[in-house]
């Protein structure tokens, strides 16, 4: 299981350092943030970017995110596709697999789960239908707190299933699964094939209901159930990325080169990977 770092878990830092930070602590990959890469590409060119990623000698797994996707004006639904249209042709330029979206929110529309399915799986076609010609896949990741019209695997899954094209697959995150309420029985029954990416990271033991971003933690502090989760993903037969993201202000206030390097041993201590092979504690 190669293992990536997310530049959401150093928010502050810029693209640059976040690709030298997860190289120094040994990723095989990196996850670009959207917003940093904009930030890069108004003093640099893709070129060089190609050319510090070769360098630090680490790949992309992906670049996000496509905000909000569903649920939007006629004039911020275009804008979304220009930006998928963009993302796409960098992506495919650097070698990087997938792109990835998170759902609107439910105040933006929807009332009942089968429109929020019916418009998902159109945006997602619409999506798809930009990103294929550049060999690029979109991945779709549920956000499991409230308010959001996809808050669970469960759903999620089932749009993703509906759109039905191998461009088009699930993003997991433990903080999502856990505070939407996923069931396990849909982690279960998931095609191994449809999940592209899982993220990992833990959160503090707190209510739900007081539960947000700011909250997660390092994989193996918290009390979400990696575990299981773990183990589940190894029934069903995914070996795919799992990568590193963690919203937490606090860590942002720190040295991006050693949050990397202590986010990369806890995810492999908390998945029995790496030098924790033989005994891992999960």
């Amino acid at each position: 299981m190669k293992i990536a770092f997310n530049g959401a878990t150093t928010m502050t830092a810029d693209l640059e350092t976040d690709i030298r930070a997860a190289a120094a602590a040994g990723y095989d990959l990196v996850e670009l943030r959207s917003n940093k890469l904009y930030d890069y590409l108004e003093d640099h060119s893709v070129e060089d970017l190609n050319a510090l990623l070769a360098e630090a000698g680490i790949g992309v797994l992906s670049i996000n995110t496509l905000e909000h996707i569903t649920w939007r004006s006629d004039e911020d639904r275009a804008a979304i596709k220009r930006e998928c249209a963009k993302l796409s042709e960098v992506s495919a330029a650097i070698g990087c697999p997938y792109v990835l979206s998170v759902p609107g929110a439910l105040r933006q529309g929807p009332k009942t789960d089968e429109e929020t399915v019916e418009e998902s799986v159109h945006v997602l076609n619409e999506l798809a239908d930009i990103a294929e010609p550049f060999g690029i896949k979109i991945g779709f990741e549920f956000l499991g707190e409230a308010g959001n019209s996809v808050q669970t695997l469960d759903l999620g899954s089932k749009i993703v299933d509906l759109v039905d094209r191998e461009s088009v697959g699930n993003v997991i995150d433990t903080y999502h699964f856990y505070a939407g309420g996923s069931t396990f029985e849909a982690l279960e029954k998931l095609d191994p094939k449809k999940l592209f990416i899982f993220h990992i990271n833990d959160a503090e033991d707190l209510p739900k209901e007081e539960l947000n971003d700011s909250k997660r933690l390092y994989p193996g502090l918290g009390i979400l159930p990696i575990g299981k989760m773990k183990h589940c993903l190894d029934a069903i037969g995914y070996d795919g990325p799992v990568s590193v993201e963690i919203f937490r202000p606090e860590y942002w206030e720190q040295d991006p080169f050693e949050v990397a390097k202590r986010a990369k041993d806890a995810t492999e201590k908390v998945l029995g990977l790496g030098k924790y092979a033989a005994g891992g504690t999960w």
